[in-house]
């Protein structure tokens, strides 16, 4: 094992210094896997679309939750994978298959067919966010972990804020078929700096049977057992099936119920998404700062996400306003406001409450409630449309499930009810992370930039 050890801290210690531009491609990769899953929703407000496939609004709220379905599948094996291989290769190689899938959408000529990419773009996206994690926990300290979230969330918002209205001016001046093509294809320039820019942290048998059993220090069964994890499900999901109904239906709510054009509901979904973008980065970075003049880390976290939860709610005087430019002021900041949830609870969940062998199968188990939220979301509110007519029903489904996160951060998201870690793999991480610290004192690299872990 001594083998391993030394190739992996060897790596930890060259990683720094290359960390935060390694960030930013990990953000444009999230970026630009939510353009790819979000162009359905500019296509399900075309109605060359709905009436070239003859779709109800339930099977409108089907077609645009399928990929959730497959994607909540795959993340638990993809955080298994990401724990024993590495981020390099299995990203990459999911990466080129999602943008081909994607561009394919354009392509096939039937609704099953359709259906059967978008499940096929859900399998291969089912990476990014374990693979992420996996990253991060090796390379960023408590104190850089919100900031390092926020950096990162921003991916996420810009692809819809972008998506949305790029695929409504492709859809304008070309046809629904030529936007799924050209923004599916358009993402493979990612892959060059990614595969340059990345060290290669393939692991050899040595590093790989070291891997094996720091993980099982942390079985499935210990996350199961931990009120954190339920928590953080509950959390994900109720936080994501906001984020997930505004990606999904916002273009034809603001285009059917609000009288906009199709362009003009992709430039204010653009201005939705770029207020929680740029609020979770703030509201990541102000939680680092608090973190680090010595206020405990959960709490200053939790008081964050609680707060977002609350003014997310406001979508619901959105729902009730009586004119259009109204109706989008609150659109804007409910969304905008649930940025302050963003990060903290991404830091919390995922990275501070869970041990560090665990990342990746713990991001795993999350996902899957956050895809969850995704179809639950897309085809809940398209029967609660069916049912009441409006969209007032699906908005208070959403401020249902805020307050439900807000109860749910209070009460279970605690320094006590975090995961167990067994004996024997507590005692391996000890000796890694202190082979870890000695290479970096040995190359003089300043505690500022070391990676320092639980």
């Amino acid at each position: 094992m001594g083998d391993g050890v030394t190739e992996a801290t060897r790596r930890k210690a060259i990683r720094p210094e290359n960390r935060w531009v390694i960030l930013v491609l990990l953000a444009l990769g999230l970026m630009i896997s939510f353009v790819d899953r979000t162009s359905m929703s500019a296509a399900l407000a075309d109605h060359h679309f709905v009436h070239e496939y003859a779709l109800t609004h339930v099977e409108r709220g089907w077609l645009g939750s399928a990929m959730f379905w497959s994607y909540g599948l795959l993340q638990m094996p993809m955080g298994w994978l990401v724990d024993r291989y590495g981020v390099k290769w299995p990203y990459a190689i999911c990466f080129l298959l999602w943008c081909l899938a994607a561009a394919a959408t354009g392509l096939v000529t039937t609704l099953s067919a359709l259906i059967l990419v978008r499940l096929l773009i859900g399998v291969a996206e089912a990476v990014v966010v374990p693979a992420t994690y996996r990253y991060l926990a090796n390379n960023f300290d408590e104190t850089r972990k919100g900031t390092a979230l926020g950096i990162y969330s921003i991916g996420g918002k810009m692809g819809p804020a972008l998506g949305a209205p790029i695929a409504a001016w492709l859809i304008a001046i070309s046809s629904w078929k030529a936007m799924f093509i050209v923004t599916g294809l358009a993402g493979l320039v990612w892959l060059m700096p990614w595969l340059l820019m990345l060290n290669n942290d393939f692991p050899s048998s040595a590093e790989l049977a070291a891997a094996r059993r720091r993980a099982a220090s942390v079985p499935l069964g210990n996350l199961l057992a931990s009120p954190v994890v339920w928590g953080g499900l509950i959390t994900n999901f109720c936080y994501s099936y906001f984020a997930f109904y505004c990606m999904t239906w916002m273009p034809a709510y603001l285009v059917e119920q609000r009288g906009l054009s199709l362009q003009q509901s992709g430039l204010y979904t653009f201005f939705s998404f770029a207020g929680i973008a740029i609020v979770a980065a703030f509201a990541g970075w102000a939680a680092d700062r608090l973190i680090a003049r010595g206020h405990d880390a959960v709490l200053v976290r939790k008081s964050f996400i609680v707060a977002g939860f609350i003014g997310g709610t406001t979508v619901l005087l959105g729902a009730y306003a009586p004119s259009p430019h109204m109706a989008i002021f609150w659109n804007v900041v409910s969304l905008s406001l649930l940025g302050l949830v963003t990060a903290n609870n991404l830091a919390l969940v995922k990275l501070t409450l869970i041990p560090k062998q665990a990342v990746g199968l713990n991001t795993g188990l999350q996902q899957v409630a956050t895809s969850l939220a995704g179809g639950v979301s897309a085809s809940l509110s398209g029967w609660l449309l069916h049912l009441g007519g409006s969209y007032t029903l699906p908005m208070l489904a959403i401020f249902v499930f805020l307050m439900l996160g807000a109860t749910s951060t209070v009460v279970l998201l605690q320094w006590k009810w975090a995961p167990k870690v067994n004996e024997s793999g507590h005692g391996e991480q000890q000796n890694e992370d202190m082979a870890a610290r000695t290479l970096l004192n040995a190359n003089t690299l300043s505690s500022k930039d070391r990676p320092i872990s639980r």
